[in-house]
């Protein structure tokens, strides 16, 4: 839907037959939140905004600097694909502004705004591809997969085949590019690649991603699940994030006259990327859950590394068009899908900035299965380590001065703050583990 001004959104409404439209954004941790006006509150609400209590919302304001304002982006403007039938209901993403009209500096989407629009003053756009993993369950309270199909598995052994078919009609009716869809390694666990595009609009594109799978599993009595990691001994959800710099038509990853076919800003910023591998991984991987899936042996990247085909590197530069210079993009591994998308491309593309602009030197690639490597051996070719908690990664994070300026302090200081509590529960919580192990004998 092509809509560009409140005009626009105004006339898709009526023609449409809407009868609500929700107000969608973010808050600081990635969680979705949304109200619903109807038709004649639209025209006021397009130009001035819809005002709520920003206080309730995690890590926005303070309850006395609780007056936020929603504005709505008119360029967002869908009709949600299970609400039709002369019922329609459409959704729009919104800024969220000061009661001046400044922009919040709790928003997460104007973060990564504020990044590209500094980014695009230089003619540069910073593209990303996601591919967000996810499970199917029998329900929210069990974790009772649907199949034990694996990768590329096809029916009969693939159960969620038809939900994964009904959410790509979903997306492509919301206008979103989707690539593939398979069946991923994990027992019913699926992915669903989107195809690239400009980074705020592929945030505000996972974000709908993740209301559509669960929506279209939801209608099929199943449950979808983001969590990194809900099944022990089976593979965690990742989003691997294929990135690029264009300037203009052209992609400055790009040099055919370099080895691998990167150029020295390819290379200055998967450097930037590795140096801040550590502080960045808190907003990439953000939850305890996180990290068990950050472990080896599951595929999932632990060891700050980059390679070409080596997918036990945390960095590859996929070779599937060799030379193509559209193609040429590197693919930042260690991600998850349950982060905050607009906080997590916004520091990956910090980290890689930094590299650019000081001309970080990058190390040879590993091609070796790093797994495998002896503990001595990854020291001697200086590889290092994620943090293996979110205590650690809250520790690494808390130092950074780069996440600081990318974030801003508000959304700096709040995002610790949530994540020093949240470990603090998990810390103190007994698990079923502890008294399955302990309880017999101590």
């Amino acid at each position: 839907m092509n809509c560009n001004a409140p005009d626009d959104v105004l006339s898709a409404g009526k023609e449409h037959g809407v009868k609500l439209i929700q107000f969608w954004f973010t808050d600081v941790l990635g969680v979705l939140k949304s109200f619903a006006i109807t038709p004649s509150e639209l025209d006021e609400a397009l130009n001035e905004g819809m005002g709520f209590d920003g206080s309730s919302i995690d890590g926005f304001a303070r309850i006395e600097e609780s007056d936020l304002i929603a504005m709505p982006d008119p360029t967002t403007l869908q009709i949600l694909p299970w609400q039709q039938n002369g019922n329609a209901t459409a959704r729009v993403i919104c800024d969220i502004l000061n009661p001046g009209g400044t922009p919040y500096k709790g928003d997460p989407r104007y973060v990564l705004k504020k990044l590209t629009d500094r980014l695009s003053q230089r003619g540069l756009t910073y593209y990303v591809g996601p591919e967000l993993e996810y499970f199917y369950f029998k329900n929210s309270t069990c974790t009772e997969p649907l199949d034990v199909a694996g990768y590329f598995d096809s029916i009969p052994l693939d159960q969620g085949h038809t939900m994964r078919r009904e959410t790509v009609d979903a997306l492509q009716t919301l206008g979103i590019r989707v690539e593939y869809e398979h069946h991923e390694v994990g027992h019913s666990q699926h992915e669903i690649d989107l195809r690239y595009g400009e980074a705020l609009k592929m945030a505000d594109t996972a974000m709908a991603y993740r209301v559509v799978v669960k929506e279209i599993a939801r209608q099929h009595g199943c449950y979808a699940t983001f969590m990194p990691k809900p099944i022990f001994g089976q593979n965690g959800s990742g989003m691997h994030v294929h990135q690029s710099l264009f300037k203009g038509d052209r992609n400055t990853f790009f040099d055919d006259s370099n080895e691998y076919n990167l150029s020295d800003t390819a290379r200055h910023y998967i450097a930037g990327l590795m140096r801040h591998a550590m502080e960045i991984t808190a907003v990439c991987n953000q939850w305890v859950n996180s990290y068990k899936r950050l472990v080896p042996g599951y595929e999932a990247p632990v060891y700050i590394s980059w390679a070409r085909r080596n997918r036990s590197a945390m960095i590859r530069v996929p070779m599937y068009k060799p030379g193509k210079e559209n193609a040429t993009r590197i693919e930042f591994r260690s991600p998850d899908p349950a982060c905050n998308p607009y906080l997590a491309f916004a520091v990956m593309l910090g980290a890689g900035l930094e590299g650019i602009e000081k001309k970080y030197e990058l190390p040879d690639p590993i091609e070796e299965d790093i797994f495998k490597m002896t503990h001595d051996q990854r020291r001697e070719k200086g590889i290092d380590e994620l943090p293996d908690s979110l205590n650690a990664a809250i520790l690494e994070v808390e130092k950074s001065d780069l996440v600081r300026k990318v974030l801003g302090d508000h959304i700096f200081d709040k995002f610790i703050e949530n994540k020093k509590i949240e470990w603090d529960r998990f810390r103190i919580h007994v698990s079923q583990y502890e008294i399955d192990k302990y309880l017999p004998w101590l």
